[in-house]
């Protein structure tokens, strides 16, 4: 696979202009999406019983729901970010004491958001709004941070691991709008500019030591405090009152379907372990082994987006 990624900058009346090429030898939204074999109409029934047969659906998704979308994630086979790059994502202790650290996660995120934020809903995030609303689905998890089951209409929705389009004071707490934060930055670099490196997971880019160092990065507007995403990075924990809240989701229905996630992770793995412990019949769509695939009575190796759009809610 053939990937090259640049981005220009230039101020035109005071907005920033980028420009993402891209060449790649796939198209734009299967550029990160592992090989998968092809759809098995008996495992497309399997999986319209499953559903079929579920009245109180909980459903968890995974980084592999948007990678069709042309969000990366880390850990899918050849494509993923593990698998291209030795980088490694940010660890929220070094986050949390390094300014330096804190300037070079912003720069990157900086230069990545606008094309991180423009990504839009695929037929897998419709497909399950589209269950919510007609009452198959009863509620959503995702470990997402991107936003597009938001985008794409569902309501029923814990973000598990939060939220990239919020941004959150450290000291004390103030939110604001991604998109705010991305006017502040642009005010305080009017000349900065850089040239990305490849595309990460999580609404940034890679950069160079020297195109970070100048980069100014704005305090909380309200108390002067360091700004952080409203996301759990990695070495961070979720927080107890919203594992109790999903607990008690798993607790109350009578089926998961676990959608694009190989479950590495153990904040989204736990909930498996509930449902299996509950003896709810679990169901996994994914490309790829999984950590759950022992405790599922139903596994598929599709693209999400193919598949769910297939299956009846009725």
């Amino acid at each position: 696979m053939r990937m090259s990624f640049g981005l220009t900058f230039r101020t035109a009346k005071g907005r920033w202009l980028v420009n993402l090429s891209r060449q790649c030898s796939h198209g734009s939204t299967g550029l990160f999406v592992p090989p998968s074999p092809p759809l098995d109409p008996e495992k497309v029934k399997e999986l319209q019983r499953f559903i079929t047969l579920s009245k109180r659906l909980l459903v968890m998704t995974g980084a592999g729901i948007s990678t069709e979308s042309g969000i990366p994630d880390y850990r899918s086979e050849k494509v993923g970010l593990y698998a291209r790059t030795d980088r490694r994502p940010i660890q929220h202790g070094d986050f949390i004491r390094s300014a330096p650290i804190r300037q070079r996660y912003w720069a990157r995120n900086f230069v990545g958001w606008p094309q991180f934020s423009s990504h839009q809903p695929n037929p897998a995030h419709l497909a399950l709004s589209n269950w919510e609303r007609l009452g198959k689905l009863y509620w959503l998890v995702t470990q997402n941070v991107d936003a597009l089951h938001t985008k794409a209409g569902s309501q029923r929705l814990t973000e598990l691991h939060g939220c990239m389009h919020r941004v959150l004071c450290l000291h004390c707490g103030e939110q604001t709008p991604r998109g705010v934060l991305q006017e502040r930055f642009e005010v305080l670099n009017p000349t900065w500019s850089a040239e990305a490196h490849g595309l990460a997971p999580d609404g940034d880019v890679f950069l160079t030591e020297e195109e970070v160092q100048n980069f100014q990065v704005p305090s909380c507007a309200r108390c002067g405090g360091p700004l952080k995403p409203d996301v759990v990075f990695f070495g961070d924990t979720v927080s107890a009152d919203k594992v109790d809240f999903v607990h008690r989701r798993v607790k109350e229905a009578d089926s998961l379907l676990v959608v694009g996630s190989s479950l590495q992770v153990y904040s989204g793995y736990k909930f498996i372990l509930t449902a299996w412990e509950k003896k709810l019949p679990i169901a996994v769509l994914n490309i790829g082994p999984t950590r759950s695939d022992g405790l599922a009575c139903l596994k598929l190796d599709s693209r999400c987006g193919e598949l769910l759009p297939l299956i009846d809610p009725h």
